[in-house]
């Protein structure tokens, strides 16, 4: 086969024009590409830009090594090749392009673990997606809500996601997306829990989230946990049991764990069977991190001085 390729390339620097020579090497770098020659690909793919002049077509070639990347989940491949692309449009480049990127970007950010920076980028993209070489629109959806549930206040989430109509025609042929969204925003937390079992499956089996799955359980039951918490001051372990459809032990245990870990602000009364909340206080958070910030400037022109005064 490489003797074709050989034959192909040669013909075209003989008897054709640039363009074509370019083709002909890009045609090879896409073969590689699908029978799995990683290192092949990627120095065929060089050998192709360095054939290249047009900044959309150099583009597309970054679209290609991403691809390759994402099969791999070669992170370090993927971020310099978004980085590449961001240079290549500032020296221009058209719009279609640039929201592809915002795609290939939101999965890499969701592949390592950034789920608020993936969901503004998925969000950005709702109405201009065209990335169907990575995934269908369905499974975009899937993932733009999945990181938004974990990322948005809920204002934004009522707004971005749960008004979208772009989201609205696709998100009920997706089996318990549409309870598990809805019933977050509607405070339905027993109907949350269910269509949350639902999905599990679902996010267990994904060669993207599958990696993150405990980490994306523990940070869904933190949003809904807050949520329910945040209307009391105190509250009953039984109600918040009864409210979720679980038992007083599961949400004992439960809650004793993020506690624990400082991802709920609230204290367990076990004698008298009472939920405790105790917010952390905003303005004051405020004030220490200004004076922190405060003792950090004057440091640095005390310094400053002392470089100037010699």
């Amino acid at each position: 086969m490489s003797a074709f390729w050989h034959c192909r390339i040669a013909d075209a620097e003989e008897n054709l024009g640039e363009s074509e020579v370019r083709e002909a090497h890009l045609a090879k770098s896409l073969y590689y590409i699908r029978i799995g020659e990683k290192e092949k690909a990627l120095e065929q793919l060089k050998v192709t830009e360095s054939k290249t002049v047009a900044v959309g077509q150099k583009m597309d070639l970054v679209f290609y090594t991403l691809q390759i990347g994402l099969f791999y989940m070669d992170f370090d491949l993927i971020s310099k090749s978004i980085d590449k692309a961001k240079n290549l449009f500032e020296g221009g480049g058209d719009w279609e392009r640039k929201n592809r990127l915002k795609v290939y970007e939101g999965l890499y950010c969701m592949s390592t673990r950034n789920f608020k920076k993936a969901a503004n980028l998925f969000l950005d993209s709702i109405s201009t997606f065209t990335t169907y070489e990575l995934f269908p629109y369905d499974t975009f959806i899937f993932y733009t809500v999945l990181t938004s549930i974990i990322s948005l206040d809920r204002v934004s989430l009522k707004q971005k996601v749960a008004d979208a109509p772009e989201i609205l025609t696709v998100i009920g042929k997706i089996p318990h997306l549409s309870e598990f969204l809805n019933s977050l925003y509607d405070c339905q937390y027993k109907s949350f829990f269910l269509a949350f079992a639902g999905l599990t499956e679902q996010i267990k089996l994904d060669r993207y989230l599958h990696p993150h799955f405990r980490f994306y359980m523990r940070e869904v039951r933190t949003v809904v946990y807050s949520q329910f918490l945040e209307s009391y001051k105190s509250v009953t372990i039984e109600a918040m049991a009864k409210a979720f459809g679980v038992t007083v032990e599961f949400i004992d245990m439960e809650l004793s764990r993020f506690i624990a870990a400082g991802k709920l602000h609230c204290k367990i009364d076990k004698v008298a069977g009472v939920l405790e909340t105790n917010r952390p206080d905003a303005k004051n958070a405020l004030y220490q991190a200004t004076i922190k910030q405060g003792d950090f400037l004057l440091n640095r022109i005390q310094k400053l001085s002392r470089v100037i005064d010699l």
